[in-house]
């Protein structure tokens, strides 16, 4: 997926950025949390500006939120868990999302998007509740407006100073992907153990 995502940034610059975020908002799993450090990074290097890339960002998860609260506004559920699961909206992804929204309301439109999964498909709540568009556009804009710049900074920091993180951010990862597997294999473990216990 990075390797995808920085071949179009470096293929279509701003423009697709635009369309990856919107893609991104609309439920689709591309993530922020690679389109925009990938673009700070390569404002860094000069090929795009870094207010571009942020407005873009914000602008295409605008878009992107739009086009997942009309849907689902207008369609409600069976769309999102027909169709909708072609294209990777799956039950528990919804169900987080609706669980944050009817805890916080309006505000979960703002602070989802600062949030892993729940940033994808915050707006499918919003439209499912029919909340008014206009504080659902300002909220949405606001939130993908604070998002993107920090993740552009994120990306536009490691670009400038890549020959000097690039190691300590290597010995990371690699820390990084051993807990991941060792979790993953816990994980395993312990639901096998339930399951051999709800069988005896």
């Amino acid at each position: 997926m990075g390797d995808f995502i920085r071949t179009w940034v470096s293929g279509g610059g701003i423009p697709v950025i635009l369309v990856l975020m919107a893609i991104n908002a609309c439920g689709i799993p591309i993530p922020s949390e690679v389109v925009m450090p990938v673009a700070g990074i390569f404002a860094a290097a000069g090929h795009l500006n870094v207010v571009g890339v942020v407005i873009a960002g914000a602008a295409g998860n605008l878009v992107g939120s739009l086009i997942a609260y009309t849907l689902s506004r207008r369609f409600g559920r069976p769309l999102l868990l027909g169709p909708g699961r072609r294209v990777g909206i799956s039950a528990s992804h919804l169900d987080l999302a609706d669980h944050w929204f009817a805890r916080f309301g309006y505000p979960a439109v703002f602070f989802g998007r600062f949030l892993p999964v729940v940033t994808t498909y915050i707006s499918f709540p919003a439209g499912l509740a029919k909340v008014h568009p206009a504080p659902f556009v300002v909220l949405t804009f606001a939130g993908a407006l604070v998002w993107c710049s920090a993740l552009t900074a994120l990306g536009y920091g490691v670009g400038a100073n890549y020959t000097r993180v690039s190691g300590p951010i290597s010995k990371v990862a690699i820390g990084i992907a051993v807990l991941v597997v060792l979790g993953l294999a816990a994980w395993y473990l312990r639901g096998r153990r339930r399951r051999g216990a709800s069988t005896d």
